[in-house]
């Protein structure tokens, strides 16, 4: 892979939408600190009535907007590059100035956490953008510490990141692979090449090669990456007792709005109900591929490697504005020049982070990260990505920042809710029934696939590990891997032979640094198949729904947003209509692969 600098312009972002120059971003940098320090002398020890209350809040939602801007300028810059030394230490300046910033600032919420909650509902009056911010500070007084405790907790915050920085510089810049051979013939490898070429490769040996050399590597870092994560939730753990709460579930959860059975039930349900059909999913790609054994290296194979088209980048930017068109003009309209003005990374250099993302920093246009490899699996990964950056556009336009923090229960339903639109809309230009049936495995082998079987298992081992941590235990490297290993097979039972190798996928993603954020993918996408099945039978008025809640930011809860949408996510119906469902799409693939193979 090519360094950063060799890189085609054309295929990276502009983050001169968000700055001009890195000068303009260090004035705004300057002009946070200024305004934190006359806050601080203003404010301090006189938040006494609802006016002063509404002039402190408003200065502060614009501190809080210069530190949103500044912080993804730089973050951004970095995810892009981990060998670029000059914007590490550029973001890690800004993370600084940050937490000190808001260390200062601590005492806005302490004072406030005080004040009667009729004194804080008047200043929201007189300030509609900062209501839901001070209601928050109300639901939040019990586990709210001393003023000087909650100031060195917000001076400590970069240090909380550290295990995540951790992992990112050992799996980005520090993990070097050495060529496979495979076949005679020498391979290259690299931790992007492996999870977005060589999973999905056709030939079996060059597969399951790339995969023991993939892993041989990791395992070179496994007690580094463990010592990491360890770090990670005991920090969890100890702050989510100095705060009162009765388990580090309840602290993570407590952000999302969300219910602990809620929690469970998502994972429970789809463990138990969700693995018979992926099971009969793996045996189909077995079968298919006559495979002597189903391995974990072949779980993300297509059900027909040959007729999955390549794509341009053009032609993915029109096929993703032609499918998402039933959202509306705007909303099309959003997608071309989110490509036209380079909203979107597509690189692939050393260095880059893997996966998506997109960030949509307040007031700005989105930012979308992956790498661009040509496949239609990439096109459903962009309309994934801009389902984020449609959600974003909608609730950052409607709603003041504070009420833009969307719990990430749901906000993983309008990026699947895209991929979801996209593939019905490719079942409808053609009757082939192979393409038909390629429509379908892509739905399965990647939307479902990935949020409710890669995450959600991802959440299975990590409520394992929640579980120890909860009860005075740490975790090393063999103890996860254990854990993990025993997710896996509890789920594939014999259909997969996982091995030690597949033990490993612990070490694969960054969500674990993020608290409860795995299962939500699953959680998300149930929303959204259900959605989705009302747009295809209802048409505009479902569409309508859909956009009031894309606008609601984080005005509503999960479940009233879910509510506004017409679905119920406080019962189990939902998500075992959803398994039902995705269980009714391999039936179809099933069959179709028997007509083709017959010829009838």
């Amino acid at each position: 892979m090519i360094m950063r600098k060799d890189v085609d312009p054309a295929l990276t972002w502009d983050l001169s939408s968000i700055y001009k120059t890195e000068e303009d971003m260090y004035r705004d940098a300057a002009k946070m600190k200024e305004m934190a320090e006359a806050i601080e002398k203003e404010y301090r020890g006189r938040l006494d009535c609802p006016e002063r209350i509404a002039e402190c809040m408003d200065l502060y939602r614009e501190v809080y907007t210069l530190s949103v801007l500044t912080g993804n300028y730089c973050d951004l810059a970095v995810s892009v590059d981990y060998y670029d030394t000059h914007n590490q230490d550029r973001n890690d300046r800004i993370s600084r100035l940050i937490a000190d910033i808001f260390s200062r600032l601590s005492f806005i919420r302490t004072e406030l956490s005080a004040l009667d909650q009729e004194l804080l509902e008047k200043a929201g009056e007189i300030s509609p953008g900062n209501r839901l911010y001070l209601m928050d500070i109300v639901r939040e007084k019990p586990h709210m510490l001393s003023p000087e405790t909650e100031r060195v907790l917000a001076a400590l915050s970069p240090s909380m990141e550290v295990p995540y920085q951790i992992y990112n510089m050992a799996k980005l810049a520090d993990m070097k692979f050495p060529p496979f051979e495979a076949g005679g013939k020498e391979y290259p490898l690299g931790y992007s090449i492996f999870e977005d070429d060589y999973e999905y490769e056709k030939d079996t040996e060059i597969r399951r090669k790339a995969f023991r050399a993939f892993s041989k590597k990791l395992r070179d870092y496994e007690n580094v990456t463990a010592a990491a994560y360890n770090a990670r939730v005991q920090s969890e753990k100890a702050e989510s007792t100095v705060r009162g709460y009765q388990s580090v579930f309840d602290f993570l959860l407590f952000p999302q709005k969300v219910t602990e059975e809620m929690y469970h039930r998502q994972i429970d349900l789809i463990m138990e109900h969700l693995a018979p059909h992926m099971r009969r999913y793996a045996r189909l790609l077995q079968k298919i591929y006559g495979l002597d054994r189903m391995t974990f290296a072949d779980l993300k194979i297509a059900v027909d490697p040959d007729f999955a088209p390549r794509i341009s980048i053009h032609e993915a930017g029109e096929r993703v504005a032609e499918g998402l068109s039933i959202l509306g003009e705007d909303y099309t309209d959003m997608v071309r020049e989110a490509f036209r003005d380079r909203w979107i990374d597509f690189a692939s250099n050393q260095g880059k982070s893997t996966g998506g993302f997109c960030a949509s920093p307040y007031g700005k246009n989105s930012f979308i990260l992956f790498s661009w490899n040509g496949r239609m699996s990439d096109v459903f990964t962009l309309a994934h990505e801009l389902g984020h950056a449609g959600h974003f556009k909608l609730c950052n336009e409607a709603q003041s920042i504070f009420d833009t923090d969307v719990s990430t229960y749901f906000v993983e339903a309008p990026s699947t809710m895209n991929e979801l639109i996209l593939a019905h809309y490719l079942l409808k230009t053609n009757p082939d029934r192979r393409f038909r049936r390629w429509v379908i495995s892509s739905m399965v082998g990647d939307t479902y696939f990935h949020n409710f079987v890669t995450h959600l298992l991802e959440a299975a081992y990590q409520r394992e590990v929640y579980k120890i941590v909860d009860q005075g235990g740490s975790v090393s490297a063999d103890k996860l891997s254990v854990i993990m290993k025993d997710t896996l097979k509890k789920f594939w039972g014999d259909a997969v032979e996982i091995d030690d190798d597949a033990a490993l996928t612990w070490m694969r993603q960054p969500h674990y640094y993020m608290g409860l954020y795995p299962y939500t993918y699953s959680a998300g996408l149930t929303i959204a198949t259900q959605v989705c099945r009302r747009i295809e039978t209802e048409g505009a008025p479902a569409v309508e729904d859909w956009k009031r809640v894309l606008s609601a930011g984080s005005t509503k809860d999960p479940a009233e947003l879910a509510a506004m949408a017409g679905i119920d996510i406080t019962t189990d119906g939902p998500l075992l209509d959803t398994i039902a469902y995705v269980g009714s799409l391999i039936d179809e693939i099933e069959a179709l692969t028997e007509e083709l193979e017959s010829g009838d």
